[in-house]
């Protein structure tokens, strides 16, 4: 049964810069009833063990790659110079970027007239290797046990779902009898940080906080002592939707980044950005960006099972070759599933699709 405690009063008097950090009161707020009914999360509970490589497929089959795939090699089972175009354009399509399909489709082109291939099935067999060797050198879980408590630095823009994967990690990390702490320093946004504190009392975890408005160098530095203090294994920081053109705010997450510093020369231990993956190419730009700033360790690509196109992660392994640590194909809990290359190729191949 879920525990409500009454809600301590917002302290939104932290400095403006990054001396306030030792000095901000912290405001240690355990988890309430949301306030605002719509922004309770939408996460469906569940109580079956997770998902096997059968639902990825479930998962993706409704992208722009699967789909486009199916309808590719069931109309076109001929193998020919024409089957390869079409394939170009289906990756192109979904994202996967121009130099990273002309490159598997010219292989491919180079194998079949070799003749590598005695079928299109054999086609869509070698596509699928060369898939999944583009995305077995980003394939890395994370580690948290090199420091106590590991610091989770999470960014991204505005709708990735940086709060969602925050309640989703929290969940995993408690259910793996890890003392979490989370750190509400997306202040920025309204109700931002009563929506973190309904995450927390969801997953029965603390929230640590200032009020909308504070300063989130403070917020982020305040919860880090308190983790050090509470002997917490990891705390996850949540930070400002921030848009990659806007520069002031980019400049506030350099600023996070220094301020844990003060108290762990190492924190944050993990930087992991949040991408939505419907925004197709555009995610390239935004990596980018984030990477320069406050140097991006690991990535999170969400909302893969609705209308994602499905090959933007390609695109993100080749050009940046960061390590996805995991992958949102769903609402429940286990749907952010640690990213596993095989599976994910598997889950955008046509159903009929074997590796025989």
């Amino acid at each position: 049964m879920l525990k409500f405690w009454k809600k301590k009063p917002a302290d939104n008097g932290a400095g403006e810069n990054e001396d306030a950090a030792d000095q901000a009161p912290a405001n240690v707020a355990a988890p309430e009833a949301p306030a605002v009914p719509d922004i309770t999360p939408t996460i469906v509970e569940e109580t079956a063990e997770p998902s096997t490589r059968r639902s990825w497929r479930e998962r993706l089959s409704g992208s722009t790659f699967a789909r486009g795939l199916s309808t590719l090699f069931s109309r076109h089972p001929k193998l020919d110079d024409s089957l390869l175009d079409e394939l170009e354009t289906t990756l192109i399509t979904a994202d996967v970027g121009i130099e990273a399909s002309t490159s598997l489709v010219e292989n491919l082109r180079r194998r079949m007239h070799k003749r590598d291939f005695a079928d299109a099935d054999a086609l869509l067999r070698a596509l699928r290797q060369e898939l999944v060797t583009l995305l077995k050198p980003v394939q890395h879980s994370l580690d948290i046990s090199g420091h106590k408590p590991f610091v989770v630095l999470i960014v991204g823009i505005n709708g990735a779902g940086k709060t969602t994967t925050i309640g989703k990690l929290a969940r995993k990390w408690r259910d793996e009898d890890k003392q979490v702490l989370l750190a509400a320093g997306d202040t920025f946004r309204a109700a931002a940080v009563e929506q973190l504190k309904t995450w927390g009392e969801r997953n029965q975890v603390p929230v640590i906080s200032q009020g909308q408005d504070a300063d989130a160098a403070s917020v982020i530095f305040d919860a880090l002592q308190a983790a050090h203090s509470r002997n917490a294994d990891v705390l996850i920081a949540d930070t400002a939707g921030r848009l990659h053109t806007q520069g002031g705010l980019m400049d506030e997450l350099g600023k996070i980044a220094r301020v844990l510093k003060k108290l762990d020369t190492d924190a944050p231990h993990e930087v992991l950005m949040v991408i939505d993956g419907t925004t197709g190419q555009n995610a390239v730009s935004q990596v980018r960006q984030f990477r320069q700033i406050v140097g991006v360790t690991g990535l999170v690509v969400t909302k893969l099972d609705g209308t994602a196109k499905g090959g933007v992660v390609f695109a993100l392994a080749r050009e940046f070759g960061l390590p996805i640590r995991f992958v949102g194909l769903g609402e429940t809990a286990t749907d952010l599933r640690v990213f596993d290359a095989e599976a994910y190729v598997d889950g955008l191949l046509p159903a009929d699709f074997t590796r025989a």
